[in-house]
């Protein structure tokens, strides 16, 4: 039956063309937004997780940032205990030829008073953003550094900050308001040679605003043989002290800069499985514009066609 009232071939045409201009419709938007998943009413499960992931790649983001900043600080602190090693290492040279037979001390001296000088001055100056772990001039110890190193999700969704700890009263060189918070400005008791035997001799390097305790290590052409050896073992005594502290500064520099490599390598793993859940695939979402469009295109020919039925039946009335 053909009637003018309804028309069963436009309404299937039409009905066709906008099931085919709502699939061109997403299409289109994948194609300029470049996601699969754009929104929740994509994909609620997928949304979800890519949102959560994006977040926490954020995180992880500021995380080597933060490593970052806290590798300038090992860094400095390690260059400064590096230099001061080795003017403590000239010192401990200086003295050992001290111990020559008809050598001038007091120009000795000298040199060791210059050297000591270079020392607190490098100490002063390693600090990075106002934080110097190799000088304190307040009494008491000083707190742990603490330095952001990840950003963890368990699996029941709670967060977690992890951070590296630093023990910076280990490190400090030079305390001036009380000698025994510097390692350089507190005494070490050495068994310094006398006679046949030895007797337990305490022995500072640098001193401390305070007053250190003990004996500088300080020359004169007074200075028997024996004070000088004891000197010398004093400040060898430094050396492993402050070489021990260089180890742990370089241990601690080492994980860092193997948590920052991690943490970017864990930050473009997840941009790259989140991409794997919500972004598109432009070959197939080029394809799939393409056919359809030709489908768009065919199916308002077959609504033209079908409405051209109408025509054809006035026609028969004239």
């Amino acid at each position: 039956m053909v009637s003018i009232k309804t028309n069963g071939a436009a309404i299937a045409a039409l009905d066709t063309l906008r099931s085919i201009s709502s699939q061109l419709g997403t299409t289109q938007s994948r194609v300029s937004s470049g996601y699969r998943v754009e929104t929740a009413s994509d994909n609620a499960a997928y949304w979800s997780i890519a949102t959560t992931m994006r977040s926490d790649n954020k995180a992880l983001g500021a995380v080597e940032d933060a490593i970052a900043l806290g590798t300038a600080k090992v860094d400095t602190a390690y260059t400064g205990m590096q230099s001061a090693i080795e003017i403590v290492d000239e010192i401990k040279a200086k003295l050992v030829a001290a111990r020559e037979p008809g050598v001038d001390k007091e120009k000795i001296d000298k040199e060791i008073t210059e050297l000591k000088s270079q020392i607190r001055s490098v100490v002063e100056s390693s600090s990075f953003s106002g934080e110097n772990w190799l000088y304190r001039n307040e009494v008491g110890a000083a707190p742990d550094a603490e330095m952001v190193s990840g950003f963890t999700r368990a699996a029941d969704g709670t967060v977690a900050v992890q951070t590296t700890v630093f023990d910076v009263d280990s490190a400090v060189l030079i305390g001036d308001e009380a000698d025994f918070n510097g390692m350089l400005t507190m005494r070490v008791t050495v068994d310094q040679p006398l006679g046949t035997g030895t007797t337990p001799v305490d022995y500072f390097l640098i001193r401390s605003a305070a007053g250190s305790a003990g004996n500088e290590i300080t020359l004169s052409s007074s200075t028997s043989d024996e004070d000088v050896e004891g000197m010398i073992m004093a400040a060898d005594e430094y050396l492993m002290m402050m070489t021990d502290v260089a180890a742990t500064l370089g241990a601690t520099q080492s994980r860092l800069e193997l948590q920052s490599e991690f943490v970017a390598d864990l930050s473009d793993t997840i941009d790259s499985g989140v991409g794997r859940l919500v972004d598109a695939d432009m070959n197939e979402e080029s394809t799939r514009l393409k056919a359809l469009q030709t489908q768009q295109q065919l199916g308002i020919q077959s609504l033209s066609i079908a409405n051209s039925n109408t025509e054809n039946i006035l026609s028969l009335f004239r």
